[in-house]
């Protein structure tokens, strides 16, 4: 079977469903000193699909609130303007990508798992006094270009996730093996198809290589956010593999037993919150 290329995938990337272009506009200013929020706000409510699952996150007993919110500018009142942005960044890309299209490939699963890296890389951030925002979107995104693949090469993909299975190793193994690319050369397509900012390119460029130089800190954060994510197996995946951690970006982070508890408790509660609103 012919290896796939990067400008493949680059070329894929036309065919391939848009965000709307309101949550473009979120994830593209995530960089931005001065965001007009009443404009972003009057902006989402006009996607009432996307307005009603933002708010069902924003009402759920993760955030505690004590009034319930019914429309986005409340939920930014309420909530805070970076936290709702995480809000309707979920919302939007849970329900952006077609699935069903290649066996062995479950987005369930997928979104289990992103969902759970989002949550954990926020709950580190908050750790690390680290920007929670970049890390919780990051985390969300990481594995992006898995889907980007699935998506643009089903047949194919299909291969990658049969290959997997049989040799018992880890997705990245099994792409690099089958594809000749892997989905975090096709991550990296997306984010810049996408003009995401140089941070969120490098997190989800070197999130499987942090001890890289020039990687940043971020990729470092959700090196560890996803290798805390597969070890708990919130995905429920059978027999996952936890992707190898670099003692290099687990040293980084300075966790103790004591930490590592909270932030597996932090991750748990989380996940389980918003899976319950963007999984159903």
């Amino acid at each position: 079977m012919t290896q796939l290329r990067y400008d493949d995938v680059v070329h894929s990337l036309d065919d391939l469903p848009s965000l709307p272009a309101v949550v473009m506009e979120l994830l593209n200013s995530i960089d931005a000193e001065e965001v007009d929020i009443a404009v972003l706000a009057r902006k989402v409510s006009l996607d009432q699909a996307l307005t009603a699952k933002t708010l069902r996150l924003a009402n759920s007993p993760l955030y505690g609130l004590r009034v319930k919110v019914t429309t986005i500018q409340q939920a930014i009142t309420f909530l805070g303007f970076q936290t709702t942005r995480n809000l309707i960044t979920a919302a939007a890309l849970t329900g952006c990508f077609p699935e069903g299209r290649c066996p062995g490939f479950s987005h369930q699963a997928f979104w289990r798992h992103s969902i759970a890296t989002a949550a954990c890389a926020k709950a580190l951030a908050r750790h690390l006094r680290f920007n929670e925002d970049y890390a919780f979107t990051a985390g969300l995104l990481h594995d992006i270009g898995r889907l980007v693949l699935v998506s643009s090469f089903p047949d194919r993909y299909a291969r990658v996730a049969a290959w997997r299975a049989a040799h018992d190793t880890v997705w990245l193994d099994a792409e690099r093996a089958m594809l000749g690319i892997d989905h975090v050369d096709a991550g990296v397509a997306l984010a810049e198809h996408w003009h995401f900012s140089d941070t969120m390119r490098l997190a989800i460029g070197h999130h499987h290589s942090p001890e890289v130089p020039g990687a940043g800190f971020l990729a470092t954060v959700i090196h560890v956010a996803d290798a805390i994510a597969h070890a708990l197996d919130l995905a429920g995946v059978d027999d996952e593999l936890v992707p190898p951690l670099s003692a290099v970006a687990w040293h980084a982070l300075h966790l103790d037993e004591a930490t590592c508890a909270r932030l597996f408790d932090e991750t748990e509660r989380q996940y389980g919150e918003m899976a319950a609103v963007l999984l159903p």
